[in-house]
């Protein structure tokens, strides 16, 4: 029989099933209030290949599995992950750099006279905001990493060794150049290691990238069970089901397959609580734990290739890589001190940006983010006045046509109800 255990983890320190304290942060959703941004932030690499039976594991419970997880020290893989993502927006195969803030073409103004690049890794990750995807990851420590996106005819890397950050597209042979952050290495967290550091902090990565964050809810709004096995990858794992208690989240269901013997997480499902197929759903096909080849993590340009280096890109505004705000202090700069309201699942970021609406706003906008803003957006009013509601199927903002902004991973009523309240 697989193991089912319905124990939730609520309890403080000490109780039982509870996890403890220093396993548990509490769920804090701040969102760029770029409706872009907002997207990339519910960035997925999804699905592995489908269960191939259900292996006969030790039991085990929740807060066990938690702790699993937390005590996992995989530092060194290689394999193939596919992503599916479907977040209810328009494809963002064209707009890598609009997320950004160029509203450029892939391959356009991105690169040329204007001193960006088709390379810059903003754009191009922000691509995986929709549609299906296939990726090569490999990492042998925190200071050697290399992510490559596969497309038909051409392949995307992204490599990080040591102190230099290579980025590479073949299609347009263009190449980006930067330097790593000192110490970058040294400051990364355990079950966060194989991450690049150098990279947008606000996309993960990794199934276990996804995991960390969504088990940062695991408290008193959250219910986490373990619901049978899978077998991920060629290898056996445990089923983790997180669920939000709260009424108003977009989020339905969590589901984590955990490597049994590493604690690594191999696959990583969010449902929506619209219903309907995964909203986000990263996993591996292949994965090896072993030690990649040095030679992994090398890139030279290739001859006649365009470097950009980071300086540069930056100087053209073309690099908003160390722009995008992580929390609620980076968005103090927008117009005002955030407003946290709510707690875990259903929490809000109100913001007064000082300026106007989307619909002046989009007056100045070129067509093609024009078009991408209004595929998002619905009209709502009530007694904070009128403005308009950017929805995906995870994240949602309202930005009032005073300048106001509500963010969050809650339903349009949620956030029609704050902006109310809020008057």
């Amino acid at each position: 029989m697989a193991p089912n255990d319905s124990a939730q983890i609520t309890g403080e320190t000490g109780e039982t099933g509870g996890v403890p304290a220093g396993r548990r942060r509490a769920a804090r959703y701040v969102v760029p209030i770029a409706v872009a941004g907002i997207t990339a932030a519910t960035i997925g690499l999804v699905p592995a290949l489908a269960s191939t039976g259900d292996p006969d594991l030790p039991k085990i419970s929740a807060a066990e599995l938690i702790e699993k997880i937390a005590a996992s020290d995989t530092e060194q893989l290689s394999g193939t992950v596919k992503i599916t993502t479907d977040l209810g927006i328009p494809s963002l195969g064209g707009l890598g750099g609009s997320a950004a803030g160029t509203f450029a073409p892939k391959g356009g103004a991105q690169g040329g006279e204007d001193g960006g690049s088709a390379a810059e890794p903003t754009g191009r990750l922000m691509e995986l905001a929709s549609g299906e995807h296939t990726l090569r990851v490999a990492a042998d420590g925190p200071d050697k990493q290399r992510l490559s996106i596969l497309d038909s005819a051409a392949e995307y890397s992204l490599i990080h060794n040591g102190d230099e950050v290579w980025a590479y597209d073949s299609a347009s042979n263009e190449a980006y150049h930067a330097k790593a952050p000192a110490g970058a290495a040294k400051g990364s967290e355990k079950g966060a290691k194989g991450k690049d550091q150098t990279a947008p902090k606000d996309l993960p990565a990794t199934p276990q990238d996804f995991a960390q964050e969504a088990l940062k809810a695991a408290g008193d709004t959250t219910s986490v069970t373990v619901d049978g096995t899978a077998r991920i990858a060629g290898r056996d794992a445990y089923q983790l089901v997180i669920k939000p208690k709260q009424k108003g989240s977009t989020v339905g269901s969590i589901k984590v397959a955990v490597d049994s013997k590493t604690g690594t997480p191999l696959k990583f499902t969010l449902l929506p609580s619209s219903g309907g197929k995964a909203a986000i759903d990263v996993g591996f096909t292949k994965v090896d734990f072993s030690k990649p080849a040095a030679s992994t993590f090398d890139f030279t340009p290739p001859k006649g290739a365009k470097v950009t280096e980071a300086d540069e890109s930056k100087a053209a505004g073309k690099d908003p890589a160390h722009k995008a705000p992580k929390d609620a202090k980076d968005l103090k700069g927008l117009g005002s001190e955030p407003n946290v309201i709510g707690e875990g699942w259903t929490t809000i970021v109100q913001l007064d940006t000082g300026g106007v609406g989307p619909a002046a706003a989009s007056k100045d906008m070129p067509a093609q983010a024009r078009e991408f803003m209004d595929a998002l957006g619905d009209k709502v009013d009530g007694k904070f006045g009128s403005g308009t509601v950017f929805k995906t199927r995870l994240v949602n903002a309202l930005m009032t046509d005073d300048g106001k902004v509500y963010v969050g991973a809650v339903t349009k009523d949620a956030l029609v109800k704050a902006a109310n309240e809020a008057k």
